[in-house]
């Protein structure tokens, strides 16, 4: 359930800063080149939108398998051996997270007692900076459930993107297409 809830709450949370930030940049270009005006905070916005929608993507990544990794090594490895390693690696990307998370807090908390405002618009720094401690916390939840499922056996590494095998499956599709339109 909770997993549940944090996806879905995720990809809404995606698509809603994707949407703001295409639509905030087009009025931008259309009031800048069209009546050679503009809107003096879209670009603080546009960087802040932006730097949300890749912590979030980051987390997102992990549970889909967007990620791209290097594991050529990893795969020709027995299966608890490939657990192992992938195991240690998860918990190093788990210290590395608290870390992040821990360094986040204390600069979120200095940021919220100077009282220090955004340059262009009107919202507290510690506010809009927020999700260094919200993605990174997002991230390590994507990294936990995937070291329970590593020790369960469900798993056996990181879902990674698979770039040579999606080209040689493209590439076979070419291929089938132009031999289908070879012989009509």
């Amino acid at each position: 359930m909770f997993y549940r809830i944090i996806n879905s709450l995720e990809e809404a949370i995606i698509s809603l800063l994707l949407a703001t930030m295409t639509l905030l940049v087009f009025v931008e270009v259309v009031a800048r080149f069209g009546f050679n005006t503009g809107v003096m905070w879209a670009q603080e916005a546009t960087l802040h939108l932006s730097a949300w929608m890749v912590l979030f993507g980051v987390s997102y990544g992990l549970k889909v398998g967007s990620h791209i990794g290097v594991d050529a090594l990893v795969k020709i490895m027995p299966p608890l051996t490939r657990r192992i390693i992938s195991g240690i690696a998860v918990m190093a990307c788990l210290f590395y997270c608290a870390l992040f998370i821990q360094g986040s807090w204390v600069y979120l908390e200095k940021m919220h007692m100077i009282g220090i405002e955004l340059d262009d618009m009107p919202i507290q720094k510690w506010v809009a900076h927020s999700i260094l401690l919200i993605g990174m916390v997002l991230i390590a939840i994507r990294l936990l459930i995937l070291l329970v499922n590593i020790f369960r056996g469900k798993a056996d590494g990181f879902k990674l993107a698979d770039e040579a095998k999606e080209s040689l499956h493209l590439a076979e599709e070419t291929k089938a297409a132009t031999r289908g339109g070879d012989s009509a």
